[in-house]
């Protein structure tokens, strides 16, 4: 079909399907086509007024087409019809535009710039309508006028105690001479005052408390800001008085009561007196005692704190033996204490799960299965153990002289976490300031393949700690890795390791017994962990990693003179050790353009570098590109490095690995309709050797060369968004492929489609 003919048919059916958006639209009423907001003095100020606008146009698929609109239109009046239903419901309502609503936004949008220090703005509304085709067009005029700012700021109350509190950290406040007068600005100040002096012992204070009165000069933009802390009242027609500064009485357990607290929940407890602590149970205790206290950090004879209370809360939702937990303060009648009530429920101890998956690795099909144990409450301390039983399949193509077609890979893991940790042990004040806990891990992995069969067991010991819902450290004390291969096929060994034609150096390596000793730290920071930055428009997560392998058992070697093996390692145990230092870096950002559209970067960046005992990097610490989480243009490890080509090598995977790689990801993201999501996404990227390999042409690293290796590719993604899951399907092509020259290398010139093009299907979001 020609091209033109085409683009009219299209043409033709928007047009219809535009038409029929109009007898779901009210005779004398009109479809809100746009809403545009004008200001002549600051740009800034008309994308912010956009979220006060009470009433927007329907949702557009990517910011372009209104699909939604259009999909409800196809459908019929007569709702008792099926298929009449199942349109509206993928579809959206045309949204009537409304005087009313129209008023509202405008009043909203100039009380929001009034509060931002535009005092005397006002904002002119006029809507543009279309009789004839029942459109209308919103238009806000934004007049902000002079700004004011504040000249000085004065704290008057007659609670000196407080007073004294509130000066003591002053440096903090969020209101300066000289900045913008904003009640923004002044909200936030409530609000850190009212945090410093419920941590100080102030239970009863509310930011209700703090209240604020602006002088304006005659002639000036500058005002003279007033901060009041009214006195304390324990009723409306009570007597003012100075604010009661609470301590913390008597800490209560109580188990198996319900969350619910009344007269009747302490009634038929036993009790257990456990230091300054009073367990109150219904049933046999769920914890140990120590258990319990040691999460608690609101602590008898302490002055109340907001903080202690919210750790508390945290630290007990991550004992995996409780289920619910509610916190109820009391105050004691005609005394300034107030008793604890910590109460929880019993969590079901022992679970089994399974899981299912399909499996596709360069096109090679699979299935996956596992199955978990768990026990939530091992030692009555809360442990988590863990044991998980898994196995895989996956018919292996493209493989001749071998006598099988298929991978097996099955093992086991055993995992154990305690709370608590090396800070809670040899540092006891620092229990008090965060959440810690304690990993072990053993696991047993076997692969075995037509070309090999190899053999990973590995142990670990991680510390892991936060002190902050948003972030959270990791600390690898002691990691370790007995990579065993005991068969490689004699056609693997004659053409890709022992033929002098052919001898590949770096696939040698990976496949000989080898020992890695890790030492890492890990940091990660996710501000949508923040509830209250959950709603915010822009969001933004980091993770840094850093980790480094044999540099005691080299050093201890060297220093007594240790024996070498042919290749010129240390060994221990006569088995080669792996020496090396790597880091990364991912950073990941979210931009809420409405409530439909958000546009995603991603950027990751990923260094390592082997020596002393080892020339080449173990395989399992290499980078490699291409995948559902990367450069989606290209299938798994079909990437790089550099401007490397694979020349039709059945096993090519281990060449097509680096010691550097570099990601850029640029997502828009859209949602469609029910759990329908889209994605139009641009990829760029590549893997880089540090040093030069003969078996790995083109694909070293250097600094003025490297800009010209970086691949592109884009694509358009599908993703159905459960919320606990989200099933992601991308397709892309590539538009630059750097192991090219000349036309090939540019693909988007000249895109061949069986060579240029791939599909990912993959659980969750790339990034």
């Amino acid at each position: 079909m020609p091209f033109r003919v085409l683009t009219y048919l299209v043409l033709c059916l928007f047009l219809t399907v535009s038409c029929s958006v109009n007898k779901f639209i009210p005779e004398g009423e009109h479809l809100l086509k746009d809403v545009k907001i004008v200001s002549n003095t600051n740009a800034s100020n008309s994308s912010k007024a956009r979220s006060y606008v009470r009433q927007t146009p329907n949702a557009k698929w990517f910011s372009l087409v209104k699909v939604p609109l259009y999909t409800y239109a196809l459908s019929g009046r007569d709702t008792t019809k099926w298929h009449n239903r199942v349109l509206q419901r993928m579809g959206e309502a045309p949204v009537i535009y409304s005087a009313e609503m129209a008023e509202r936004s405008r009043y909203n949008i100039q009380q929001m710039l009034v509060n931002d220090g535009y005092l005397h703005a006002t904002v002119d509304f006029e809507c543009e309508k279309d009789d004839k085709k029942k459109r209308a067009v919103a238009k806000y005029y934004l007049h902000e006028r002079e700004r004011y700012y504040v000249s000085e700021i004065k704290l008057n109350t007659d609670d000196e105690r407080l007073k004294n509190i509130i000066e003591a950290n002053s440096e903090e406040s969020s209101l300066a001479p000289g900045m913008p007068f904003s009640v923004d600005g002044m909200e936030q100040e409530r609000r850190r005052i009212t945090n410093i002096l419920r941590n100080s012992g102030y239970y009863r204070f509310q930011k209700d408390y703090i209240s604020f009165t602006a002088d304006t000069a005659h002639h000036s933009n500058k005002v003279k800001l007033s901060m009041d802390i009214a006195m304390y009242k324990s009723s409306s027609t009570a007597e003012p008085e100075e604010h009661i500064e609470y301590k913390i009485g008597n800490v209560y357990f109580v188990s198996g009561a319900g969350l619910r607290f009344d007269d009747t929940t302490l009634t038929g407890c036993d009790t257990i007196v456990h230091g300054m602590y009073t367990i109150l149970c219904k049933d046999n205790p769920i914890v140990r005692p120590s258990v319990l206290v040691e999460n608690a950090y609101i602590i008898p004879g302490e002055l109340y704190s907001q903080n202690n209370f919210d750790k508390t809360y945290n630290s007990f939702a991550q004992l995996t033996a409780l289920k619910y937990t509610s916190i109820r303060m009391v105050e004691r009648p005609d005394t300034a204490l107030l008793d604890c009530y910590i109460m929880f429920e019993r969590n079901k101890r022992r679970s089994i799960g399974f899981e299912i998956e399909g499996t596709n690795t360069s096109g090679d099909l699979g299935a996956a299965a596992s199955a978990t144990f768990s026990d939530k409450n091992l030692f009555k301390g809360s442990e988590l153990l863990s044991l998980r039983l898994f196995g895989a399949y996956e018919a292996v193509s493209n493989l001749s002289g071998y006598t099988g077609d298929s991978y097996f890979e099955y093992g086991a893991e055993l995992s154990l976490r305690l709370l608590g940790g090396i800070a809670s042990v040899f540092v006891p004040a620092e229990k008090r300031k965060m959440l810690s806990s304690t990993l072990f891990a053993l696991k047993l992995n076997s692969q075995e393949r037509p070309e090999f069969e190899r053999r990973i067991l590995s142990g670990s010991w991680s510390y892991l700690w936060s002190k902050r819902v948003d972030t959270q450290h990791k600390l690898d004390l002691l990691d370790l890795n007995y990579i065993y291969v005991p068969w490689i096929s004699e056609t693997f060994k004659n053409e890709y390791l022992d033929s002098v034609s052919n001898r590949n150096s770096i696939l040698k390596y990976n496949y000989e017994n080898l020992l890695i000793t890790k030492l890492g730290y890990t940091y990660s920071f996710n501000s949508s962990r923040n509830k209250s930055n959950r709603f915010e428009r822009f969001a933004y997560s980091v993770r840094t990693n850093a980790e480094c392998s044999g540099n005691l058992l080299y050093g201890i070697n060297s220093l007594f003179g240790g024996r070498t093996n042919e290749e010129g390692q240390y060994t221990l145990l006569k088995i080669a050790y792996a020496q090396y230092v790597k880091g990364d870096f991912d950073f990941a950002a979210r931009v809420n353009m409405d409530t439909r559209n958000s546009l995603v970067f991603h950027f990751g960046l990923g260094i390592a570098y082997p020596y002393g005992n080892s020339r080449i990097l173990p395989f399992e610490k290499r980078y490699f590109a291409g995948g559902a989480n990367g450069m989606r243009g290209w299938t798994v490890r079909t990437l790089g490095p550099g401007s490397y080509k694979n020349e039709g090598k059945s096993i090519d995977f281990i060449n097509q690995s680096g010691d550097i790689k570099l990601d850029m990801n640029v997502e828009y993201r859209s949602h469609l309709f029910w759990k329908i999501h889209s994605a139009v996404f641009l990829d760029a990227g590549n893997i880089w050797t540090i040093r030069e390999y003969d078996e790995q042409p083109g694909g070293q690293f250097k600094i003025t060369s490297f800009y010209k290796e970086l691949a592109l590719s884009y694509g358009l993604g599908v993703r159905v968004d459960f919320d606990l899951f989200v099933f992601r399907l991308d397709a892309a092509m590539k538009a630059i492929n750097p192991a090219y020259t000349g036309k090939e290398k540019y693909s988007i010139i000249c895109p061949n489609f069986k060579r240029d093009f791939a599909l990912h299907f993959a659980i969750g979001y790339p990034f």
